[in-house]
């Protein structure tokens, strides 16, 4: 009773043959993942330019922090010893409740690492907002629906 004589027949059995399909999609694979850092690693940030933004914090109890150009710490237009700067933003902000919210007005050629040292000593002292004010570009205005120019007044 040999095994052969209980088949169908002795067909050619066709089925895909899919090792050289599954090369290729590793090739690919490992194309794209060198490739793709890489593509990531060359984006550059611009940053705004100035141009449509809000008027500045007006309010008694908004918190500005002032950076001059040579790095001095001015908490709501009052000049402070740097090194007081994380105790004075730690009892402001643990005193509030809500909006915890700090403004940096930094000096146009302050080296950058300074603002984001000040950003970081509020993050670690209870500032859960950082808002960055900037002056508007001369010769443009606001094209916001419902900002005003600085010298026509609200309606």
């Amino acid at each position: 009773m040999a095994m052969s004589s209980a088949g169908t027949g002795g067909g050619v059995a066709s089925s895909p043959n899919v090792t050289p399909m599954i090369d290729v999609m590793l090739v690919l694979l490992i194309i794209f993942m060198v490739v793709t850092p890489l593509i990531n690693a060359g984006f550059q940030a611009t940053p705004p330019s100035g141009i449509n933004l809000k008027s500045h914090p007006e309010d008694n109890e908004d918190q500005v922090l002032g950076i001059d150009a040579f790095g001095q710490y001015y908490l709501n237009k009052k000049s402070i010893p740097n090194a007081s700067l994380p105790d004075q933003l730690k009892r402001i902000f643990d005193a509030r409740t809500s909006d915890k919210i700090l403004y940096v007005k930094a000096d146009k050629d302050l080296d950058y690492s300074k603002v984001l040292d000040a950003i970081d000593i509020a993050a670690h002292n209870g500032v859960r907002v950082v808002g960055a004010i900037s002056d508007q570009q001369p010769g443009t205005e606001s094209t916001v629906a419902g900002d005003f120019p600085k010298s026509t007044k609200k309606p």
